[in-house]
C-alpha cells in the first residue's frame, strides 16, 4: 500500500490547509495512533497507515461542511494515489459521505479518530495534563458521560470497535496506550510546526 508522497511531503500538504493548532494536533495524534496500530496488526503498510492518519482532516479546517468531500481533490493535487484518497475518506463513512471503510486500517481510522479526541479532552482534564498516567477505568467513565467531550460521537466509536469485531474495552485501552507511548513525540512536534 502506498500513499505516493513521502511523510515530509504529506506534512506540507496538511499545512497547506491546516494552521490552527487544534487541528495539527490532532492529526500528528491520529497520525501516531495508526502508526502504533500498524506495528502490530500491518507491519510492512506501517507507512502507508501513519500517513493516512496524517492527512484524515486535510479539508476540514477550511471546508467543514465538505468534510471528505473535497478532501480528494486535495489530496490527488498532491500527489496521493487512489488507495490513500479512499483510506482517508472511509473516516467519514455514514457522517459527511458514503466511502465505506472496508480494509482493517480504514476500520481502525474510522473507530480510533473519534476517540483520541476523547481521550485528548479528558487528558487535558487531569492534573498532569497528559494521558500517560490515564487508567482505562477513568477513560470508561468519561466515554458513559455523554456530557463530557459531547462532540465526540460515542455511537461512531462503539460502531467502530462493532466493525473491527473489538470489544470496546480493547479499542478504549489499545488507544489509549497508543496515545500514552506517543503524547512526547507529539508534543515535541507539535510545539515546532
Amino acid at each position: 500500500m502506498e500513499t505516493g508522497i513521502t511523510r515530509q511531503a504529506a506534512l506540507a500538504l496538511l499545512k497547506q490547509y491546516n494552521k490552527e493548532p487544534f487541528h495539527l494536533r490532532h492529526a500528528l495524534t491520529v497520525e501516531a495512533v495508526m502508526d502504533w496500530f500498524a506495528a502490530r496488526l500491518d507491519p510492512e503498510n506501517r507507512e502507508f497507515w501513519s500517513q493516512v492518519g496524517l492527512l484524515h482532516d486535510i479539508d476540514f479546517e477550511q471546508w467543514p461542511e465538505e468534510h471528505c468531500q473535497k478532501a480528494p481533490e486535495l489530496l490527488r493535487a498532491g500527489g496521493c494515489t487512489e488507495e490513500c484518497v479512499h483510506a482517508v475518506c472511509s473516516h467519514g463513512w455514514g457522517i459527511c459521505c458514503d466511502v465505506e471503510p472496508v480494509l482493517e486500517m480504514e476500520k481502525v481510522l474510522f473507530a480510533a479518530d473519534e476517540l483520541t479526541g476523547l481521550i485528548w479532552s479528558a487528558a487535558l482534564m487531569r492534573p498532569s495534563r497528559s494521558c500517560t498516567d490515564m487508567e482505562l477505568s477513568s477513560l470508561k467513565k468519561k466515554f458513559k458521560d455523554k456530557k463530557f467531550a459531547a462532540g465526540c460521537s460515542r455511537d461512531t466509536i462503539r460502531q467502530g470497535a462493532e466493525r473491527l469485531g473489538w470489544e470496546l474495552d480493547k479499542l478504549l485501552g489499545d488507544t489509549l496506550a497508543a496515545m500514552a507511548a506517543n503524547e512526547a513525540k507529539i508534543n515535541g512536534e507539535a510545539e515546532t510546526i
